[in-house]
């Protein structure tokens, strides 16, 4: 009798082996830690170098397999894969770009790249969650090692500041979720998504299970940085540490939409007709009040804060949209602004030094007079953030305007276009700064690394290559939807 037990019990653990992986290999790392000094901490950052490239490779080549398991708790699907390969790549991406930066500030307690391999399986779970109970998991997880990178330079008050502001924000829209979920739980009688997807079309107390999904959608939104829940998202950017920025602003987004997904259509399905207009209220405010407020910015983090409020308002446009072509523009959407963001704040990292964080447009002045091939990957990372063909982000535009038509919001995508011209202006100024108007100030030395150099550098032609290849990775995220 045990036997079989002991099979169904392997047989379950199978598609969670990714997972199970790095969270050991997470907990393996934090102890190696403790009998490491601050000279020999290169090699805990390796090794979480290495362990993410190898779960990585885990689930490129399927290894574990797909499935169902846990009595539905766990879902392993293809989204659940395309999600978590491009999350761990650019996991890793962050790794690559924090060790010169944070090396040079002597920010780098081993703690780093522990809590962000946490983080990456908090934000693993959450695109696998086929359960309430796994969605507020995950989501903690990720939740709770943010704040503490956010925090990471203590004895900088903006820091401080921003990690404050984030828990306490966070946790208002950690409570706000949690009260949703409450909700729907009292309306279907289940945390299961799948049953609540078979009970909310002939539930009795309807106006129970909408109050449910207000509060679900406002939990989404803040998590997703869309406007009007937007506040955290300026302050948090511009006091975290550059790479710690990049980190938060690139892959928690892919799993917020993965979040999104699975608790709006695998749960609360047939409620389609009123969490796509909440969504598509939300997808207009942040394309306007983004785009706007981000041409007053002088801060290029708090710049591209904004802009990030109104990407995430494109993102929305395909789950607004609805069916499987909008999903797929919304994941196609993430997956590209996953990549555009790590560049962006890539190249404020590539150019500041100890004491020079080149993160204001004005350090960008006079560029190409002084560095032309940095000047050049910029302007690739710029024109790709505002959707100039044929970089990446001009694809990602498209498609998910074409997802807003097909689901009948013609007056969203019109929006949409509108906005992104707007949007152009700020980021083409970052490209007149460097082009046309002279330089301030003396040249910063010269880096002493050469690792994020050639990061940078393959992160940003990366768009224009993407941009040119851009189909197989649509077709790939279609495939994800396609059953």
């Amino acid at each position: 009798m045990t036997t079989p037990t002991l099979s169904a019990a392997t047989a379950d653990l199978m598609p969670l082996l990714p997972e199970l992986v790095l969270i050991g290999g997470a907990f393996a790392l934090l102890m190696l830690d403790l009998f490491l000094d601050a000279n020999r901490r290169v090699i805990t950052h390796a090794l979480a170098l290495a362990l993410l490239a190898g779960v990585l490779a885990m689930i490129a080549c399927g290894v574990g397999g797909q499935g169902t398991v846990f009595s539905g708790m766990f879902v392993r699907d293809v989204m659940a894969d395309v999600s978590k390969v491009v999350i761990l790549g650019v996991s890793a991406l962050s790794l690559l770009y924090a060790w010169p930066y944070l090396r040079e500030r002597k920010l780098y307690p081993g703690e780093v790249p522990v809590l962000i391999l946490f983080a990456t399986a908090g934000m693993m779970m959450l695109v696998s969650a086929g359960n309430m109970v796994l969605v507020y998991l995950g989501l903690e997880l990720l939740a709770l090692c943010s704040y503490a990178l956010v925090a990471l330079d203590r004895d900088n008050g903006l820091s401080t500041e921003a990690g404050m502001k984030y828990i306490v924000l966070g946790s208002l829209a950690s409570g706000l979720l949690l009260y949703g979920m409450s909700l729907v739980y009292g309306a279907t009688g289940t945390l299961d998504l799948a049953g609540i997807h078979a009970a909310s079309g002939q539930v009795a107390d309807k106006a129970l299970l909408l109050t449910g999904v207000v509060f679900l959608v406002a939990g989404l939104a803040f998590k997703l940085g869309a406007a009007p829940f937007h506040m955290w998202l300026p302050d948090v950017y511009q006091g975290a540490p550059t790479p710690i920025t990049l980190f938060i602003s690139a892959g928690p987004k892919l799993a917020a939409f993965g979040m999104a997904y699975r608790l709006l259509e695998n749960g609360v399905g047939p409620m389609s007709e009123q969490w796509q207009l909440m969504l598509a209220g939300l997808a207009a405010a942040s394309l306007v009040i983004g785009n706007v407020i981000a041409i007053a910015q002088t801060n290029l983090k708090r710049m591209l804060a904004y802009s990030t409020v109104s990407h995430v308002g494109f993102l929305l446009l395909g789950l607004a949209g609805g069916e499987a072509r909008g999903y797929a523009a919304s994941l196609f959407y993430g997956i590209s602004y996953a990549v555009m963001s790590a560049a962006a704040f890539g190249a404020i990292i590539v150019l500041s030094r100890q004491g020079f964080e080149a993160d204001k447009i004005d350090d960008f002045k006079g560029l190409n007079a002084r560095n032309p091939w940095q000047a050049g990957l910029v302007l690739c990372v710029m024109a790709s953030l505002a959707g100039v063909p044929p970089f990446l982000g001009f694809w990602a535009k498209l498609v998910v305007l074409g997802a807003a038509l097909e689901g009948g919001l013609v007056w969203l995508a019109v929006l949409g276009v509108v906005c992104a011209v707007i949007g152009g202006y700020y980021y083409l100024r970052v490209i007149k700064v460097m082009y046309f108007d002279e330089p301030v100030g003396e040249l910063p030395p010269v880096r002493g690394d050469r690792v994020v150099p050639v990061v940078f550098g393959v992160n940003a032609l990366a768009l224009l290559v993407l941009g040119i290849f851009w189909n197989p990775i649509m077709a790939w995220c279609q495939q994800a939807f396609a059953g």
